[in-house]
């Protein structure tokens, strides 16, 4: 079947919302005309809120290679010294800020108005041994705070970056981590076989619990006392005068720094070992799950008044020195909520005062329960987070494994946060990202069989879904091409300029002849140009980006929902259905009394309503349609 859009686009995109009329239209000149754009984009910009954003989350280092004497980040050796290997997946391939200055045009284009960039922070450039060899090409391994990352450029092609982003009316989030750095700290008991206190020749040094192992005695509640006068890490505690006395870092393990490894990191307190939690690698569960290494790298102690103090200063820094729009927040899970209540009201209180109105911060909190989401929210007072039930909701209502009633459940349960809807307005919502993987993969692997056309069809509909519904749309860098990963993490992280990855080039891209061995800025792949309408109708439409959500109808057996979006004051509607099903499915479902003549904006929809408070559906199978209330 073929996909549900139309195939001529309008010329005015989500960036003449941005800037409006276009200078000619206006009798201005040339150089006027260029100057008029860039305030009138500064302007709609200040104007804007968080919820009407459409953000694009892209790697740089997969994304485009604009200077390639960055490649190996200033440093000589093989590629265990530089990290990189452009046929390693696990390795820097060569893409930089400067790659994504070249390609805004790309992604405005297809309407996005935010850009949301993985850390470009400076890092160890390559961990593990043997098989477990990588780089830091995906930005999580962070020994300098204050400055980009030698791969990826300097601090002046950042800010030619975000100034270039600004004058388009395109707002910039950085992806932040505060929860750990690079993995410098070993520990004598499992790392250091010329130790005497050496037990653990698998080296894999467990969690050690507080209760076992507390801060005030060496190996144990029977060891040497240390650190006299700590309290420990309570609430009621976390004091710098308490904090005082924690002056021994051996009380689960011995960490040091191993000989031949870089252990200098930036700003220069991050030096101090007692600034770690050094208790061995976390379980992902329990106690652990914030105290422990994750996955090996060193595990701030984010209970501390200096960490807490010297990771707002450092993020105070970049709003300050670079002006950019937000902060997405790695990893905000593994960190006690009482750390993000003192540190999210101050950054934003700064943004403020740096007059940066919008600012907007979102949390990584990796849980598919919004009950669970929720608590991040009233107990850890961020003001919001990547909304991880959405994307499983929107996977199973695609693939059809779940019916509409999902959505009812997930959009019932927006009224337990704090502001109800207009805090689940501004939840960045999102398909597939670079640790789970691409909602092409997912559908795949459910339909095994399906054909490039249902496929096509049915990522259409999943986009549908989340630029339509509330929330803050997010798309993942390559979706719009196609990309369709082998799996999560590294394997989800596709290059967008030509790959020599093996693994990435033999996949089959959704809607397209096209292999990632090639250049991948499509701008006429049929999902471009879907998302690109869609972004425009959304942007064209304040009801879709503002008003309330209403479910209409939501199958309790199938997968077809129907919501709307509305200002109850006015009564402007705009009325989305969709349906993941087989066959196309028709039915009527309630709406606004005032409304009776409609007009489609996606699909087809019939032009008046049948009798007051109602309307008539034909909803493709694997589609869906937009319908507008003409009033």
């Amino acid at each position: 079947m073929p996909v549900n859009f139309p195939k001529v686009l309008l010329l005015a995109t989500a960036a003449s919302w941005l800037v409006g009329c276009s200078p000619s239209a206006q009798g201005i000149d040339a150089g006027e005309g260029q100057a008029r754009e860039q305030v009138d984009a500064s302007a709609a910009a200040v104007e804007r809120q968080p919820r009407d954003e459409i953000i694009y989350f892209v790697m740089p280092d997969r994304f485009e290679n604009g200077d390639t004497a960055n490649d190996l980040g200033g440093l000589e050796g093989e590629r265990l010294d530089h990290g990189y290997d452009p046929t390693d997946p696990g390795f820097y391939h060569g893409g930089d800020i400067a790659g994504l200055t070249q390609r805004l045009d790309y992604i405005q284009g297809l309407g996005a108005t935010a850009i949301w960039l993985t850390p470009i922070f400076q890092n160890r450039a390559v961990q593990g041994e043997g098989d477990w060899a990588s780089s830091a090409y995906h930005g999580y391994w962070i020994t300098d705070f204050l400055r980009p990352d030698a791969h990826l450029g300097e601090r002046e092609e950042f800010r030619a970056f975000v100034e270039a982003a600004h004058a388009r009316g395109m707002r910039v989030y950085m992806d932040i981590i505060t929860n750990h750095t690079a993995d410098v700290i070993a520990y004598r008991e499992c790392h250091d076989p010329t130790s005497e206190l050496y037990i653990d020749p698998d080296g894999q040094c467990p969690y050690r619990r507080r209760a076992d192992y507390p801060f005030t005695t060496v190996g144990g509640p029977d060891g040497e006392p240390i650190n006299d006068g700590f309290l420990g890490d309570d609430p009621v505690h976390l004091t710098p005068e308490n904090f005082a006395n924690l002056t021994r870092p051996d009380f689960a393990y011995t960490p040091y720094i191993p000989e031949g490894v870089d252990g200098e990191r930036n700003p220069p307190w991050l030096n101090d070992m007692t600034l770690y939690h050094n208790r061995g690698e976390s379980f992902w569960f329990g106690e652990s799950e914030l105290y422990g290494d994750f996955a090996g790298l060193d595990d701030l102690n984010t209970e501390h008044p200096t960490v807490v103090r010297g990771m707002i200063d450092i993020y105070k820094s970049w709003i300050t020195d670079f002006r950019i729009d937000g902060y997405r927040i790695d990893t905000a899970k593994h960190v006690r909520p009482e750390f993000w209540a003192e540190f999210t009201p101050e950054i934003m209180a700064h943004a403020r005062a740096e007059g940066i109105e919008h600012f907007h911060v979102f949390g990584e909190v990796y849980e598919g329960d919004p009950g669970q989401l929720a608590r991040y929210i009233t107990q850890a007072r961020l003001p919001a987070f990547l909304d991880f039930a959405f994307q499983g909701t929107a996977q199973d209502f695609v693939t059809g494994a779940e019916p509409g009633m999902r959505f009812q459940e997930l959009f019932n349960i927006d009224h337990v946060y704090p502001g109800g809807e207009a805090t689940a307005a501004i939840l960045p919502t999102f398909l597939g990202n670079h640790d789970m993987g691409r909602m092409s993969m997912f559908i795949r692997n459910a339909h095994p069989d399906i054909s490039d056309a249902e496929l096509l069809d049915r990522l259409v509909l999943a986009h549908g879904l989340m630029m339509f519904s509330r929330g803050v749309p997010t798309i993942y860098y390559g979706d719009e091409q196609g990309f369709i990963s082998d799996g999560n993490d590294r394997a989800a992280r596709e290059n967008m300029f030509p790959s020599v990855v093996e693994s990435y080039n033999d996949n089959d891209l959704v809607g397209t002849d096209a292999t990632t061995a090639g250049d991948n800025f499509d701008t006429g792949h049929p999902l471009y140009q879907a998302i690109a309408r869609m972004a425009e109708i959304r942007q064209s439409n304040e009801v879709i980006r503002r008003g309330r959500l209403l479910t209409r109808y939501a199958g309790n057996e199938e997968s077809v929902l129907v919501i709307s979006r509305i200002d109850e004051a006015s009564g402007d509607e705009v009325l989305i259905a969709f349906n993941a099903e087989n066959v196309a499915r028709q039915l009527n479902v309630e709406v606004d009394g005032r409304n009776t003549r409609w007009e489609a904006l996606w699909g087809e929809c019939g032009t008046s309503s049948a009798a007051v408070g109602t309307f008539a559906l034909d909803i493709p199978a694997h589609g869906f349609v937009v319908c507008r209330a003409v009033r």
